[in-house]
């Protein structure tokens, strides 16, 4: 049964105990998206010898713990990044989440539902600006479509599937707006080649010429993007 344990420390390391019966040895991972530090123990192996394992090794666990921040809230005072630009989370009088230049302002009343209202806003606008890039590539493309759905993934950033249905995430609304088209152009591509050969590439680059800046963006800050957690 997997269990919460906290190492002691300053400050304090939460740890989550897995046991796995199809692991060998004992294994320590900090999660590059979260920071959530989980221990693997094998079949066999106690507890106590397990926790003495990551009171060892509780340096090298903390060296990672600030390489990698973990989640952040999205509430009034931080920042939350909408196309790519950092914009301040501020408190003001009203029912809606507005968006300005430098900031986007949330309803003051019950801030509780602060990131909740911020994860609809960002589907919102991550619809109509992924609908809009699908519609323009396929065109260029002279394929057409199927259905547009928009989730919350982490394994992947969009998909294509054999009936030309897409889909994506929508953080990538977050993100700077030439890396959104790339992951639209490269699932749009699917729909002539269903593949990533060097032809499906060339489709890609037809596309959108010079491709791979935005797609090494991805490669490299994919993760800063997961960070943000709205839901409890």
């Amino acid at each position: 049964m997997v269990e919460q344990v906290l190492l002691n420390g300053n400050p304090p390391i939460e740890l989550t105990l897995k046991p796995s019966a199809r692991a060998r040895r004992l294994s320590l991972r900090v999660s590059r998206l979260d920071g959530r530090v989980t221990l693997t123990l094998p079949r066999g192996v106690s507890r106590r010898v397990a926790l003495a394992f990551a009171e060892d090794k509780a340096a090298w666990i903390r060296r990672q713990m600030a390489e990698h921040p973990g989640e952040v809230r999205p509430m009034p005072g931080t920042a939350l990044p909408f196309r790519g630009a950092p914009l301040t989370i501020c408190a003001a009088p009203g029912r809606s989440v507005r968006l300005h230049e430098d900031r986007i302002e949330v309803p003051e009343k019950d801030p509780g539902r602060t990131p909740v209202r911020l994860a609809a806003f960002l589907k919102h606008h991550a619809r109509r600006v992924l609908i809009d890039a699908s519609g323009h590539h396929a065109s260029a493309l002279g394929r057409p479509h199927g259905r547009i759905t928009i989730r919350d993934t982490r394994s992947r950033w969009g998909s294509c599937n054999s009936k030309g249905d897409l889909m994506f995430s929508w953080r990538l609304i977050m993100a700077p707006p030439e890396v959104l088209d790339y992951v639209v152009a490269h699932e749009v591509a699917h729909l002539e080649e269903m593949n990533h050969s060097p032809a499906f590439w060339a489709q890609v680059e037809g596309l959108m010429p010079g491709y791979k800046a935005p797609r090494r963006w991805l490669r490299e800050n994919a993760q800063s993007l997961h960070r943000y957690r709205f839901k409890d």
